[in-house]
């Protein structure tokens, strides 16, 4: 097969200085001249151009000009005798496409596939996004429409072989799912189609693509094609490897052949993108690990620390400003994104009824800045522990040691984020650097008190105080830990109604199973699990913001009382989740 890098760029520039239809010519004349000779003179079976090569919807021209063009390609094509696959666009009643054709001599336009991964912001704009305001402040953005995922084509060359290809358009090649599609649909090859010219001045962006783009080849063992406009375009072998390539900003034609047939079936075929999964699953585990350390080995830590040791061990975060602000701000929003699911949840019927619209929310909003604070946290956990009369902040072989006579005060947090915390107050009157996010921040001026540091003022607690300890003398029970209440709790209200369900829609409780099968009765019961999950997330945050904003109160108007209050708001807000919930959803069920 024959690539064409024309090493044209900057279409733009060209335009203003050439005008448009010169710089179509150009283009097109170009790419005419390098077929010709991958044809004549290097013998190529089939030729492959880059992606949007040619400049108008090939197949359905919208003036005289554009049919022209189109009677001159294909007479190209069939003077050539070999079947050639270019990047084009496709145009139906609802919109335009980022398409590569599919053109056979003596049959003509054999098909279209349309792209399936388009850039976003560049080549489209969610719907919930665009709009008048959007477009005038990004006029460049496209309004393609995406392809339904993956076609395979047969290749019919000059010597009558027919070889089932699948073609990808830029983006795609970083889908792992579009190239498995296509391995199933029977592909023995792929054809990549790329436009790298945004990365002529950063050589290395190109490079990368071209990387992941062979990790397509690697899944599925099919050998690759892979063509750009100014570089790097590559023959790809079944294992990733390139046989021949092309530089980056040259004007070359890259040829190259591979054996194609039946490929073996990988486990990334049969399995579908698993190594994604299990490699999470196994960091899951890792962070796990870390975070909760098994009971054997802090008993062991516990057992060979000094006799002199101070029975006080705490995890804490050490944390320098910037990361508390930064954990603190992740934290904040994510928390404040439930809440405004909830009432988002209570006006939108919208989204009350898309649950895939409410998962991607709540993944984006609250999730992912959740994770990312509990990540940062994670990365400045130390182990606090008082020996010798010394504070000391561990973390593996690293150690931070505090004089406890040089601890004046600790000072809990006057605003509990990320979390609780507290400030160390140093003998010279001068805040410690760092400060120290702990559960109890009362636990630890005790403790300092204990070893011989400056006495606990607890007759006349602070409210930052008064808070802390409202908040740390809760004792969770089983019901309030996040498995029953995140996990079990969600199972058991939408096991009814995933069956309810079931009996309206398909007239039985395995009505989903019988009709499509297990993978699609499995995944609706997921999206239900998933949903009600969400759902009582999102009423224990609310509850949550409630029990808080009590708590406050009484700090402020009853500190020494606050923490039986506390008690009392906790005990109410479980009852109202763990009685609210189901008797919400009984009501639906006998209201109809």
């Amino acid at each position: 097969m024959g690539l064409v890098q024309p090493n044209i760029v900057d279409y733009e520039r060209r335009r203003q200085e050439q005008g448009a239809y010169a710089v179509v010519r150009e283009v097109l004349d170009t790419h005419f001249a390098m077929t010709h000779d991958a044809v004549m003179r290097q013998r190529a079976d089939a030729v492959l151009w880059s992606e949007t090569t040619y400049p108008t919807t090939f197949g359905h021209p919208k003036s005289e000009a554009g049919a022209e063009l189109d009677r001159e390609l294909l007479g190209v094509v069939s003077s050539a005798g070999v079947p050639l696959v270019f990047g084009t666009y496709d145009v139906d009643a609802a919109g335009e496409y980022n398409a590569a054709a599919f053109v056979v001599p003596g049959t003509d336009l054999l098909g279209f596939y349309r792209k399936s991964r388009l850039f976003p912001l560049t080549e489209y704009v969610p719907a919930w996004l665009d709009g008048p305001a959007f477009r005038r402040w990004l006029p460049w953005t496209g309004t393609w429409r995406p392809g339904t995922g993956a076609r395979v084509f047969p290749l019919r060359l000059a010597d009558g072989r027919e070889i089932p290809v699948l073609p990808m358009i830029c983006l795609d090649d970083v889908d792992t799912n579009l190239a498995i599609d296509g391995a199933r649909l029977g592909a023995q090859a792929i054809l990549t189609m790329s436009n790298d010219a945004w990365f002529t001045d950063h050589p290395q962006g190109a490079r990368m693509h071209q990387a992941a783009a062979a990790f397509r080849s690697i899944e599925t063992r099919l050998p690759q094609f892979r063509v750009t406009t100014n570089g790097y375009s590559a023959v790809i072998d079944a294992t990733g490897a390139v046989l021949a390539g092309s530089r980056m900003g040259e004007r070359t034609l890259v040829m190259g052949d591979v054996p194609v047939g039946a490929p073996p079936r990988t486990l990334m075929v049969t399995w579908g993108d698993w190594v994604g999964l299990a490699g999470t699953a196994f960091l899951v585990l890792l962070a796990l690990a870390a975070a909760f350390p098994s009971w054997r080995t802090r008993g062991t830590q516990e057992a060979q620390a000094p006799a002199n040791s101070m029975a006080f061990a705490n995890d804490v975060a050490v944390l320098p400003p910037a990361a508390r602000l930064a954990a603190g701000a992740l934290r904040a929003f994510a928390r404040g994104s439930l809440l405004w699911m909830c009432a988002a949840m209570l006006l939108s019927d919208a989204l009350r009824a898309n649950t895939l619209a409410q998962i991607r929310t709540f993944a984006a909003f609250f999730l992912a800045p959740e994770a990312a604070a509990w990540c940062l946290l994670l990365a400045f956990a130390a182990r606090a522990s008082i020996q010798n009369s010394v504070l000391v902040l561990s973390r593996g072989a690293q150690r931070l040691e505090l004089p406890v006579r040089d601890i004046d005060a600790v000072e809990a947090w006057r605003v509990p984020i990320p979390g609780p915390g507290a400030s160390l107050r140093m003998a010279s009157g001068q805040r410690w650097r760092y400060g120290l996010a702990i559960g109890d921040p009362t636990a630890l001026a005790r403790a300092l008190a204990a070893a011989g540091g400056a006495p606990v003022q607890e007759n006349m607690p602070s409210r930052e105080t008064a808070y802390a300890q409202a908040r740390w003398a809760i004792r969770r029970g089983r019901l309030d830990r996040p498995i029953a209440k995140f996990v079990l709790f969600p199972l058991v209200l939408a096991l009814p109604a995933f069956r309810l369900h079931q009996h309206i829609a398909y007239g039985n409780g395995f009505g989903e199973f019988y009709m499509f099968g297990l993978k699609a009765y499995l995944t609706a019961f997921a999206l239900w699990w998933a949903a009600w999950a969400i759902g009582v997330v999102l009423a224990a945050a609310a509850l949550r913001a409630v029990i808080e904003a009590g708590t406050l109160i009484a700090v402020l108007l009853r500190p020494r009382e606050a923490v039986g209050i506390r008690h009392w708001l906790e005990r109410l807000g479980l009852a109202a989740l763990y009685l609210g919930l189901p008797a919400w959803l009984l009501l639906r069920i006998v209201s109809g």
